[in-house]
This record gives C-alpha cells, sequence and structure tokens, in this order.
C-alpha cells in the first residue's frame, strides 16, 4: 500500500508545480500586458493561451473590466491559490496516511 501513497505523494508535488506555473504564468501575462509588445512572438502568445484557459472563463462568467482594467487574471491567481490550499494538502495527507 505504501507504493500507491508514494505515487499520491507525487501527484500532490505535481499538482503544487502546476498550480506555481499557472500563477506564475498569469502574473507574467498581466505585467506583460502593461507594455506594448510584438504579438507575433511566440514565447508572449504561449503566454497568453495559457492565461487565456485560465481566465477566460472568468470573463464569460463576470464583467471584470473596470475603467480599463481587467481583474480576471487577480480572480484567477486568488482562485488557484485558495484551490492549491486545499488540494494539495489533502493529497499529501492521503499519501501520508498510506505509508
Amino acid at each position: 500500500m505504501f507504493v500507491f501513497g508514494n505515487v499520491v505523494g507525487a501527484v500532490a508535488w505535481l499538482a503544487d508545480m502546476v498550480f506555481n506555473l499557472l500563477l506564475l504564468v498569469i502574473l507574467l501575462n498581466a505585467v506583460l500586458s502593461w507594455f506594448r509588445l510584438d504579438s507575433s512572438n511566440p514565447p508572449l502568445q504561449l503566454l497568453e493561451r495559457i492565461s487565456n484557459v485560465v481566465c477566460n472563463p472568468i470573463r464569460r462568467l463576470f464583467p471584470t473590466m473596470a475603467s480599463g482594467i481587467d481583474f480576471a487574471p487577480m480572480i484567477a491567481m486568488v482562485a488557484l491559490m485558495f484551490l492549491q490550499r486545499i488540494i494539495v494538502p489533502s493529497l499529501q495527507g492521503i499519501a501520508a496516511r498510506m505509508g
């Protein structure tokens, strides 16, 4: 049973890394949106696509534009941090109980 616990522990670590990466991508994309950069730049397009996967559902549900400021990245980051604080410790606890 300890092998399954190790697998769950590895999934918890991977989930933590994914959450941190998403938070970093959204923050970086939000900061870069303040500057006029070449939109045909592939790394910037990748940041935009990844950020939009998380932010577009929020933009559809709530009108997040207020006087030209898009609050969807901030809402997405708070939601991701909330989920990270629930999911990762839960998986770590399950892994610890399994041995």
